[in-house]
């Protein structure tokens, strides 16, 4: 066991009890106002923050407008979307199972979700857990594929599009990749073992027993939350633009919920109220690889420091929505930040307010964080490096994602035409090598005068595989 994660367990099962917590001083308030100045009006998106001590919520505060059609401000009781906050319940209501004996760790993923392909190896529930299992990211394979985001998804779409795939990233177990497929696949896993849906098992077993009444996961987009926060994306030249969640995809994300409502969370991991010592043991359960290696990455949380303090955190992004949690066991203090626009980097604010409510007990300088200036590598066009392109170009199908991308020259270079129309221009790596964007391209060698095929690295799919096809009559 790391030395990080024994301190934290030990915290976390020790019989810590709340006390009387006075608010924070005025002058720490004004240091954390000072933190969300570009939010203070209600022309922008911003931010609910809370300050979490000793069991108490010592500040709270909403930050810009929950609403820019209407002018309605963020309070510290408005409801966000969580992003990829809600991992760590997703992974705790696995906990619950494994502690009661409904599952296990090591189980076979297909013992639950016969759907999907035997790889020759077992994936198991620990691999899902831990972002082990090797499964491509559905994200990514969405940006793939042509789909929209905001086309609105289920779990079944998810799992549907999971088993087209032919091949895993790596063998499961030795390596992690961070994949929302394999969190989407723990809540059907949930689903199957029990009975009852993500939501209403999260909602029976832990946020009722909790007291967390306005929380709950949002597989109903268009269910309608009061007060909610909407979410916004930032305009060239000024302005805004609508960039809400319109999926019912749950367990990787979709949970709606607010600062007051993750402190009663957050202070289980002191209490052991839902789930009892083993229970709180388990969610701070690091992954190993199959070579030794331990990972920072837990039960839908990462286990690391910050200025030399132990600390438990996961951030969260979907569409406009951006949040992070901090919790620093040691001192019994977490931060919390939910945010409704995605230009706003939620965990670089929750260490701010970290700096100003810890500033006295971290033992280490806070970390430089100026932007990285370096320039990137220029890749020049196929045609100035005197490659012949013409055996490239063609119409080329990937049933995995059945898509299909069409390769062509123009102007001397290489483009790719993707489904619904978007057009890349392909820049040089080497012969075989092309790059668009966040996609890497990788062409077999020319065979009778054409390249038979490529595959596609994007983000968190590895190998994308695709075929040429006959040209269309």
């Amino acid at each position: 066991m790391s030395r990080v994660r024994s301190v934290i367990v030990a915290v976390s099962l020790s019989s810590l009890q709340a006390t009387a917590q006075q608010p924070l001083p005025p002058a720490m308030t004004a240091r954390i106002d000072a933190v969300f100045a570009r939010f203070s009006g209600h022309d922008a998106p911003g931010c609910a923050v809370g300050v979490y001590q000793n069991g108490a919520i010592t500040y709270s505060k909403g930050y810009g407008s929950a609403n820019l059609e209407y002018g309605i401000p963020i309070t510290a009781s408005t409801p966000f979307i969580s992003g990829s906050v809600a991992k760590q319940f997703t992974a705790a209501a696995i906990a619950l199972l494994v502690e009661r004996g409904r599952l296990a760790l090591d189980d076979d993923v297909r013992t639950y979700i016969p759907e999907l392909p035997d790889y020759g190896t077992k994936i198991t529930v620990d691999h899902l857990v831990h972002h082990t299992s090797g499964l491509r990211d559905f994200w990514a394979l969405v940006d793939a594929s042509g789909m929209r985001f905001d086309d609105g998804y289920t779990a079944g779409d998810v799992i549907r599009l999971a088993a087209r795939q032919r091949q895993l990233n790596f063998p499961p177990g030795s390596e992690y990749a961070y994949s929302n497929t394999g969190y989407v696949a723990l809540g059907v896993i949930v689903q199957r073992v029990t009975g009852k849906s993500l939501r209403q098992f999260a909602a029976e077993e832990i946020f009722t027993p909790l007291g967390m009444t306005s929380t709950h996961y949002h597989d109903d987009h268009t269910m309608m939350v009061p007060g909610r926060a909407a979410a916004y994306s930032p305009v060239s030249g000024g302005g805004w633009r609508i960039n809400v969640w319109n999926n019912d995809i749950v367990g990787q994300g979709g949970m709606m919920t607010t600062v007051a409502d993750l402190q009663k969370w957050d202070e289980n991991f002191y209490t052991g109220r839902v789930g009892g010592p083993a229970f709180l043991k388990r969610q701070l359960q690091q992954g190993t690889l199959t070579n030794g290696t331990v990972l920072s990455y837990a039960f839908g949380v990462t286990v690391t420091t910050y200025r030399g303090l132990p600390l438990v955190e996961h951030g969260g992004s979907s569409g406009g929505y951006r949040t992070v949690t901090m919790r620093f066991p040691r001192q019994h203090t977490s931060v919390v930040a939910l945010c409704n626009s995605s230009d706003i980097d939620a965990t670089a604010i929750g260490h701010a307010v970290a700096d100003v409510v810890l500033e006295a007990r971290f033992t280490a300088a806070a970390p430089d964080v100026r932007t990285d200036t370096t320039s990137s590598t220029t890749m020049a066009p196929a045609a100035t490096n005197g490659v012949n392109l013409g055996p490239y170009a063609g119409r080329f199908y990937s049933q995995e994602v059945d898509a299909t991308y069409e390769i062509s020259t123009d102007g001397g270079a290489l483009v790719v035409r993707r489904p619904r129309g978007d057009v890349e221009p392909l820049q040089m790596v080497d012969a075989r090598t092309f790059k668009a964007g966040n996609k890497t391209y990788r062409f077999a060698p020319a065979a009778n005068g054409v390249v038979p095929g490529f595959t596609v690295d994007i983000d968190r799919v590895r190998g994308l595989a695709f075929a040429r096809t006959a040209p269309s009559r």
